[in-house]
């Protein structure tokens, strides 16, 4: 990894007293031993499992600050960043517009339990740029989010049954954790302990990409209307619209999970992008400006089914939160088609700019972008197919990436360590950027096989 920048150790600093982020007299901690650390606090050192590099082996880097498209670690090694905390990150790291509403909204206090202009205000900015979501109710995370969905259709429909697909990560919703993607995938388990047989009792799993026959009894489908937790797969030519004709034949519920795609792929998400209009859809990630957010939104007359109206309940203490929703009001601000345009081209040539150094030496790999978003295949497998559901996806190389992700690293180029992850570009990663990144990848490429 380039760059040295000492960082102090951030506990000390707290016992002295001290809030600078930069410091020349303190010991400079290790990645090593604060990882360490942490795993005698949190079990395995991490609070979201993939960190861990349990997929990719060493130890993680821990992160002490970012800014723009770049992340620097507790050792002061600076990393030009495609992880932009999964997708959260649009606008890049500490925009100055997204950082200014956070302090305003602190300064107004953190936490109410009571109702809030901004949360009206994000409600109605994600009704008018998705037309389907005629109304808006907001929680914490993308698994609630996911979680809320359920309840709510099986509320609304009387019915049990849910539908998935193969590969599909939808959080850690017992109902929806099998046969996901994304970290499930990463670790080899079809699902996870802890969610006894009859959570999952009434979870139908098929393959992505075909539309299956449903019957009375099915609640609703649960999609990623573009597959973005198993190397990134987008809808085959009639899929979501053969969704949505088999949901009405049988008076079921279509429920895109949109938690990464939305507001990421433009500012109607991918129902805008494929014209096909969902009855519920989740949301997280960007509508949040980089903090913790979820959302449900919805026809009126599914919604409505939740409490103080209907029956199915719902309640979070910190639901609407004053400072997520104005850091989301202020990302969404940002996010004009102008930029959306930008960021599709960017893609585009991270895209290619990865393809390139990766032929240049040999390394058999694809990546493939649908509007904003890359994804990563390694390994040869599928010929010249793209992969098209699960099946295809996990014949990915993962030891050939273990090794491309370690030398990247090394180089100064920070992926998602999974293989089965997104890469994401944002307003930060300009031409100036991508530039260096070419140069850095090239780099590491050609020294990882050189050795």
């Amino acid at each position: 990894m380039t760059g040295s920048i000492p960082f102090c150790d951030p506990v000390a600093c707290v016992a002295a007293g001290c809030d600078a982020v930069v410091c020349t007299g303190r010991a400079v901690p290790s990645n090593t031993s604060l990882f360490e650390r942490s795993a005698r606090a949190i079990p395995g050192g991490v609070n979201s499992s993939i960190r861990a590099f349990r997929a990719v082996g060493g130890i993680p880097y821990i992160v002490a600050r970012a800014e723009g498209a770049r992340v620097w670690d507790v050792e002061g090694h600076e990393m030009i960043d495609l992880v932009q905390s999964y997708g959260a990150v649009i606008l890049g790291h500490g925009h100055p517009r997204v950082t200014a509403a956070i302090r305003s909204a602190a300064g107004d206090g953190t936490s109410y339990g009571a109702p809030t202009p901004r949360e009206m205000k994000l409600a109605e900015a994600i009704s008018a740029r998705v037309p389907s979501c005629e109304r808006v109710r907001f929680m914490n995370s993308g698994t609630e989010a996911t979680s809320t969905a359920v309840r709510l259709a099986r509320g609304a429909t009387g019915r049990k049954r849910i539908v998935t697909f193969h590969g599909n990560f939808h959080g850690a919703t017992d109902a929806l954790l099998a046969a996901g993607g994304s970290g499930v995938a990463t670790l080899g388990l079809p699902g996870t302990a802890g969610v006894p047989e009859e959570a999952v009792a009434n979870t139908l799993v098929v393959p992505y990409n075909e539309v299956p026959a449903l019957d009375a009894d099915v609640a609703a489908v649960f999609v990623e209307p573009v597959a973005a937790n198993m190397g990134l797969i987008p809808p085959a030519p009639g899929f979501l619209e053969g969704l949505r004709a088999e949901c009405d034949r049988v008076g079921a519920l279509l429920v895109f999970d949109e938690v990464i795609t939305g507001f990421r792929l433009g500012s109607g998400g991918a129902q805008s992008k494929y014209d096909v209009r969902p009855d519920l859809t989740c949301f997280g990630k960007v509508i949040g400006g980089g903090l913790p957010v979820g959302a449900v939104g919805g026809r009126r007359d599914v919604m409505e089914n939740l409490t103080p109206l209907g029956s199915v309940f719902h309640a979070g203490t910190l639901a609407g939160n004053p400072l997520a929703t104005a850091a989301g009001l202020a990302a969404l601000d940002e996010l004009s088609d102008d930029l959306y345009m930008e960021l599709s081209a960017r893609a585009r040539r991270l895209s290619a700019l990865l393809r390139d150094a990766c032929t240049a030496v040999g390394i058999a790999a694809s990546f493939p972008v649908v509007g904003t978003l890359v994804g990563m295949h390694f390994g040869d497998a599928l010929g010249q197919r793209a992969p098209a559901n699960f099946d295809d996806a996990r014949t990915t190389d993962e030891a050939s990436f273990a090794r491309i992700f370690h030398a990247l690293l090394a180089g100064g180029v920070a992926l998602a360590p999974g293989a089965y992850e997104a890469l994401f570009v944002g307003a930060a990663h300009d031409d100036a950027v991508l530039d260096e990144l070419a140069g850095r990848v090239t780099a590491a490429l050609g020294g990882l096989v050189a050795r």
